[in-house]
C-alpha cells in the first residue's frame, strides 16, 4: 500500500506543496517582523518619569520612553559585573531612550525593574525633535527672545507652537535659498570657470571673450550678494527665539527654535492626534533628507538614487541583452563555439557581485572615465569628472552583472516561438530582418520583460559593487536637478541597500538607528515590488496581445 502510494507520486506532490508553503510563510513572517519593527518606530510612545534607586540607596529621576524590554537571567547579569539583591532567577530589563545627549552624553540607558521605585506619566512632559543632539525630554519653562524671558507659565506651550511655526517657515526659506538659488549660482560660476579654462587650453581666450565671462560672473556675484543679504536677515530672524527647558535632574538648558523640528506632548495625545503624528512622521521619512548621521530625518535621496539607478540600468541592459540573445539564437551557427558562449554566459550569473564592482572600478571608472576626462573634460583636470565613481558607472556595472539574466530569459522566449511563424513570414515575402523585427521580437517581448524583472530584482538589492563605483553615505545633491544638463551622470548618489548597511553597522548610535534599519529594509522591498509590478503589468499586457499569434 505504501509502495503504491510512493509510486503514484503523491508524496512528492505533498512534499513540494509543503516546501512552497513553508517558504511563503517564512517570507511573509520576515516581512511582518520588518514591518512591525520598522513602522512601529513612527508611533508616538508614552514618556515616563522613573524614580530609580541605585546600589547606594541614592534616588535619581529619569525621563524617557521605553524602547525595548527583555528578560535576562541573574547569572548573565552577575557575569556582567552587576550586583543583585534577592534570589530571582529572571529579571526584567528596560532599554530607556532618555535623549538629552548634549546633557548626559548618551541617548539610551538600561534599567532593571527592581531598581525602579515609581513610574509616572506626567502630562506636562514634552518631547522635542532637534536637528542636532537627538531628542530632548523634559519640561518647557520659558520662551526667550534675544536672550530675555518673554513668556512663562501656562501660556508657554501655545506661544511655543506659534513661534516654532514661524521658525520652521523661515528654515524652509533658508534651505530653499541655499540649496536651490545659491546652489544654481555656484553651479553656474563653476561652469564659467571651466569655460575660461577651456578657452585658455585652446588658446582662444581673447579680451572680448574674457570681458563676456567677467560680465556674466559679475551678474552672478550680484545675485549671490543679494541672496547672502537675505540669508543674513533670515538667520537673524530664526535665531531670535529660544526655549528654556528643564531636564529630569532639574538643570535648565536653552534650545534655539532654529534647531527644533517638532515639539509634542505624547502623554496628552488622543488616538486621532497620534494617527496624525504617525502620518506626518512617516511622510517625513519618505520625503526629507537624513540628519544626525542618518539616524534621524528621511531617506528621500536614497529612494531617488535607487530608483534612478535601476531605471538607467534597465535602459542599458535591455538592448544589449536582447541583441546578444537574438544573435545567439537567430544568427550564430549552432556549434561548439556557441555552446561555449552559452556556458560562459550562464557562469557569469554566478560570479560574486564584488568582482563586478572591482571590474567596474578598474575599467569603467579609472580606464574609461579617465580617458573621457582627458578627451572631453581637460579643463576640469586634475579634478575628475567621469574618472570618479558616479551613477553612470554604477548603472553600467549592474547592467553587466544582470546581463546574463536578460540574455538567458530572452533566448528562452525566442526558442518557444514556433518555427512555422518564421517560415510563414518568409513565405509571404518578408526578409529575415523584417520577420525578426515585426514578428519574432514582439512575440518574445514577454520573455524579455521576465528577464528585465529578474534583473531589476537583483540590481535593486545589490550593495557590494556599488560601494566601489558610486554610492556614498550622504550625497550633497541629487543626480537629477534643475541645472543643465539636468541629469548629471557623473555625480555620486545614495542607495537604500547601502543606507541599511551604513545605518545598521557604521552608525555611532546603534540603538537609535536600529528601527530605521527595519523601516529602510521594508521600504527597499516595497520599491523592488513596485518596480517589478510595473514590469509584470507590461509583460502581461504583451502576453495577452500576442497570445493569438502563439496559438
Amino acid at each position: 500500500m505504501v509502495k503504491k502510494w510512493f509510486e503514484s507520486g503523491s508524496p512528492w506532490v505533498w512534499l513540494n506543496a509543503g516546501a512552497v508553503s513553508t517558504s511563503i510563510i517564512l517570507v511573509f513572517g520576515l516581512l511582518l517582523l520588518i514591518a512591525l519593527r520598522g513602522l512601529g518606530h513612527f508611533w508616538p510612545s508614552p514618556v515616563y518619569e522613573f524614580d530609580v534607586v541605585d546600589k547606594k540607596g541614592e534616588k535619581t529621576t529619569l525621563i524617557g520612553e521605553i524602547a525595548d524590554t527583555e528578560e535576562v537571567t541573574a547569572k548573565r547579569l552577575r557575569e556582567a559585573g552587576i550586583q543583585l539583591e534577592g534570589e530571582q532567577d529572571i529579571y526584567i530589563r528596560y532599554l530607556i531612550k532618555t535623549g538629552n545627549r548634549d546633557v548626559t552624553g548618551l541617548d539610551f540607558t538600561r534599567l532593571l525593574a527592581p531598581s525602579i521605585v515609581e513610574r509616572k506619566t506626567p502630562l506636562q512632559v514634552i518631547v522635542i525633535e532637534r536637528r542636532e543632539w537627538g531628542n530632548f525630554y523634559g519640561y518647557a519653562t520659558a520662551i526667550m527672545e534675544n536672550g530675555e524671558v518673554v513668556v512663562t507659565g501656562d501660556t508657554v506651550k501655545q506661544e511655543l507652537a506659534d513661534r516654532l511655526s514661524r521658525a520652521l517657515n523661515i528654515f524652509d526659506e533658508i534651505r530653499y535659498i541655499e540649496q536651490s538659488q545659491i546652489g544654481a549660482i555656484n553651479y553656474s560660476m563653476e561652469r564659467l570657470r571651466l569655460n575660461q579654462r577651456q578657452l585658455e587650453l585652446d588658446d582662444n581666450l581673447t579680451e572680448q571673450a574674457l570681458d563676456k565671462l567677467e560680465a556674466e560672473k559679475a551678474q552672478l556675484q550680484t545675485q549671490y550678494n543679494s541672496y547672502q543679504q537675505r540669508l543674513k536677515e533670515l538667520y537673524n530672524d530664526i535665531n531670535r527665539d529660544s526655549l528654556s527647558a528643564q531636564v529630569a535632574s532639574g538643570k535648565s538648558i536653552d534650545i534655539p527654535l532654529a534647531k527644533i523640528v517638532r515639539v509634542y506632548e505624547p502623554n496628552t495625545m488622543s488616538l486621532l492626534d497620534k494617527i496624525g503624528f504617525y502620518v506626518a512622521k512617516f511622510w517625513e521619512f519618505l520625503s526629507d533628507d537624513p540628519r544626525e548621521a542618518n539616524t534621524e530625518g528621511g531617506i528621500f535621496p536614497a529612494i531617488f538614487g535607487t530608483v534612478l539607478m535601476v531605471i538607467i540600468m534597465a535602459i542599458i541592459v535591455t538592448p544589449f541583452g536582447v541583441v546578444a540573445a537574438v544573435y545567439l539564437r537567430e544568427y550564430a551557427k549552432q556549434g561548439v563555439v556557441t555552446r561555449i558562449i552559452r556556458i560562459a554566459v550562464n557562469n557569469l550569473a554566478g560570479v560574486p557581485s564584488i568582482v563586478y564592482g572591482v571590474f567596474g572600478l578598474g575599467f569603467f571608472v579609472y580606464f574609461l572615465g579617465g580617458n573621457i576626462d582627458q578627451l572631453f573634460f581637460p579643463e576640469a583636470l586634475p579634478a575628475p569628472t567621469f574618472g570618479s565613481p558616479g551613477i553612470l558607472w554604477a548603472s553600467l556595472t549592474l547592467a553587466l552583472l544582470t546581463l546574463p539574466v536578460v540574455i538567458v530569459a530572452t533566448e528562452e522566449g525566442l526558442s518557444r516561438i514556433p518555427k512555422s511563424i518564421r517560415e510563414g513570414s518568409l513565405a509571404l515575402g518578408a526578409t529575415k530582418a523584417e520577420t525578426l523585427w515585426r514578428t519574432v521580437l514582439p512575440m518574445a517581448s514577454p520573455a524579455m520583460m521576465t528577464g528585465l524583472i529578474l534583473a531589476v530584482a537583483r540590481a535593486a538589492g545589490e550593495v557590494a559593487p556599488l560601494m566601489l563605483v558610486g554610492v556614498v553615505k550622504l550625497a550633497p545633491s541629487l543626480p537629477l536637478d534643475s541645472n543643465a544638463p539636468f541629469l548629471h551622470l557623473d555625480r555620486k548618489f545614495m542607495h537604500l541597500g547601502f543606507h541599511i548597511y551604513d545605518v545598521g553597522f557604521q552608525s555611532p548610535n546603534v540603538e537609535a538607528a536600529r528601527p530605521l534599519v527595519y523601516a529602510t529594509a521594508l521600504l527597499l522591498v516595497a520599491v523592488i515590488v513596485v518596480l517589478n509590478l510595473a514590469a509584470v503589468a507590461v509583460r502581461n499586457h504583451l502576453r495577452e496581445k500576442y497570445r493569438a499569434l502563439e496559438n
